[in-house]
């Protein structure tokens, strides 16, 4: 007797029933990662937690609230951390708190004269990026 072809006991492939990879969704700037690069003094990583338009404001003794400095877009705003973080002085995040897309702390800071500086700032995100900054600082004398 003569053998009859076996067909081939392989199936087709099956479609993946796996869902589709999605982007993954972008690291929320949490008040943690501002806490280590603000104590680190890390002006990279402070500047890359803001969207690239960015606006940041800063209220103190030279800048009143009405007319605040204004620092529009990442740019600017990394030179300024640039600047801050090159400066011989200790900075500590003591308070912090988050809420949906806003985030809060206040900051004291200390030069190496001993001068204090201490700072609230109230920061409103957008897709995870630090979107606007508003700063009031004060300092001794």
């Amino acid at each position: 007797m003569a053998k009859a072809k076996r067909k081939s006991a392989r199936r087709p492939a099956r479609p993946s029933r796996s869902k589709p990879k999605s982007k993954a969704k972008p690291k929320s700037v949490t008040v943690a990662a501002l806490k280590r690069a603000v104590e680190d003094r890390d002006a990279e990583a402070l500047a890359g937690m803001y969207a690239e338009d960015a606006l940041l404001l800063v209220i103190d003794r030279d800048n009143p609230p009405s007319s605040p400095r204004r620092l529009t877009g990442k740019a600017a705003i990394s030179s300024y951390f640039s600047d801050v973080c090159g400066r011989d002085m200790t900075h500590m995040i003591e308070n912090g708190v988050a809420s949906g897309n806003r985030l809060a702390f206040t900051q004291s800071c200390t030069y190496a004269d001993g001068t204090k500086v201490f700072c609230s700032a109230m920061l409103d995100l957008k897709s995870g990026k630090i979107a606007q900054q508003t700063v009031v600082q004060a300092w001794d004398g």
